[in-house]
């Protein structure tokens, strides 16, 4: 009788998001209850890509099931306003060029991550909610350690993070900027997470927070209002699904586009397995440009504040979440620590002009979090951050999976591409040949090293034995874990 191991995989963007997950998982409960708690404690580790100021997608497969995808992304505002938003323009300076961002109230679009964690753990979790908060909430308390990527997020955002009292107070509390090493802390957030481990708060519409978020709104020049809140609802959605010829795909649906570009392209590479290098990777190419034909690239400078988590549990279910908080707006619901999103303002988001939308639309979005099983019996989720470039990071690492046979590590570390519109950009270590080649057919940009403009792929396999393999992408600080159950 073969011997099945109770193993359960964890990976993440940061190393305290990830250990709320390993902490829920030893205690009994399910990938679903691991990648909720990672969501709560990612709005203080990964302050500026995510929290329950955002929105997201969470994708569930469990096995014998059908996989569903709770849609919990942000909505456009403005539901009974009377004026025109005002938002700040901010000029947030890269390394290589400046871009004005915009945030301030007028930027903020219905937040939809709370409604979704706790949508999420009614459904499929076992544990009871205080007990998936709790991680969360000791962190916020305690305070998480700030790596290199969120200390350098800071300084790159500073000039939105800094603009309420609420952002002066958690990210330069005396003063300065916290740095590397520092600890930040949330304390009205640890408050707020006291309330919904409790059950006294089941959404940011509840009547003691909507009457204040929707005032301040309308103070500072938003149109977020209370029939926003009210009107917000989390949809269940059946994923998009690609028969490969080495596993079954599925992955987020429309009305987002990120799922079904990531599918076309799989469609077209599924077979290139017998090319060599150099074919394979112009087939890649092609593909990748042909997704990108109705979507002007935003370049290298281009940022969106977006994270995943990725866990599959001892019994065979695979969570894949993928949450944004765009560039962050900069303003807070009051009372509470949460930073809301920014998503009114980010122009590409936007192509028939910003607040074009019909108040309660669901906003684009380029997610594609993605669960795939194969005929050996494997389960893998995974998925990314990175704006416009998660479809060319999940085309190119699920095609090293599934056509070129590559193992989950090597798949997630490899040399990816992207085609920005005008230049393939291509990240360092192809072989000499195969980069010459591309340079022959195409204008390129080659990177001097890995970086986080290609994405970070979060992902855990298990194998039908059990064996569970987790790897967290360092191109965004990716953290991994496997745990014994």
């Amino acid at each position: 009788m073969r011997t099945v191991k109770r193993q359960a995989g964890v990976a993440a963007g940061n190393a305290d998001t990830a250990r709320a997950a390993v902490e829920v998982l030893r205690a009994g409960g399910t990938a679903v209850d691991a990648v909720v708690a990672a969501g709560f404690a990612s709005a203080v580790s990964e302050l500026t890509l995510t929290g329950l100021g955002g929105g997201g997608f969470l994708l569930v497969d469990r096995p014998g099931e059908r996989p569903v995808v709770l849609d919990a992304f942000v909505a456009a505002p403005g539901r009974g306003a009377r004026r025109e938003p005002e938002m700040a323009p901010v000029t947030v300076h890269f390394e290589d060029a400046d871009q004005v961002f915009h945030a301030g109230w007028g930027s903020v679009a219905v937040p939809g991550c709370l409604d979704g964690y706790l949508a999420a753990h009614a459904r499929w979790g076992v544990l009871p909610l205080a007990d998936v908060v709790a991680p969360a909430r000791r962190l916020a308390l305690e305070g998480s350690v700030l790596d290199g990527i969120q200390a350098g997020l800071l300084v790159l955002l500073r000039e939105i993070l800094l603009l309420s009292a609420e952002g002066r107070e958690l990210v330069a509390p005396r003063g300065e900027l916290l740095a590397r090493g520092q600890r930040l802390h949330n304390e009205a957030y640890a408050a707020l997470l006291a309330e919904v481990a409790a059950g006294r708060t089941r959404s940011l519409a509840d009547a003691r927070w909507a009457a204040p978020f929707a005032a301040a709104a309308a103070a500072g020049g938003g149109v977020l209002t209370v029939d926003d809140l009210e009107a917000y609802a989390v949809v269940e959605r059946a994923p998009l699904h690609l028969e490969h010829p080495a596993a079954g795909v599925v992955t987020n649906p429309p009305p987002s586009v990120g799922g079904s570009r990531v599918v076309s392209a799989l469609a077209e590479l599924a077979g290139s397995g017998d090319d060599d290098e150099g074919a394979w990777a112009h087939r890649l190419a092609a593909a990748l440009v042909r997704i990108s034909a109705r979507e002007p690239g935003a370049g290298p400078q281009a940022l969106r504040g977006t994270t995943h988590v990725s866990v599959v549990d001892a019994d065979g279910t695979a969570a894949s979440m993928t949450t944004s908080n765009g560039s962050c707006s900069g303003v807070f619901v009051p009372g509470t620590g949460v930073l809301l999103n920014n998503m009114m303002g980010e122009l590409d988001l936007h192509p028939e002009g910003l607040h074009a939308l019909e108040p309660g639309t669901r906003i684009g979005s380029m997610t594609a979090p993605t669960v795939v099983r194969s005929a050996d019996g494997s389960v893998t989720a995974l998925g990314t951050g990175g704006s416009e470039r998660i479809r060319s990071t999940m085309t190119c690492v699920l095609s090293r999976l599934l056509d070129r046979g590559a193992g989950l590590e090597d798949a997630v570390r490899a040399p990816r591409l992207h085609w920005d519109g005008g230049r393939l950009q291509v990240e360092p270590g192809l072989a000499a040949d195969v980069a010459r080649g591309l340079a022959d057919a195409y204008a390129v940009q080659t990177w001097a090293r890995p970086d986080l403009y290609f994405g970070g792929v979060h992902a855990v396999r298990r194998s039908s034995d059990g064996t569970t393999t987790a790897v967290g992408d360092e191109r965004r600080g990716g953290v991994a874990a496997v745990v014994e159950l």
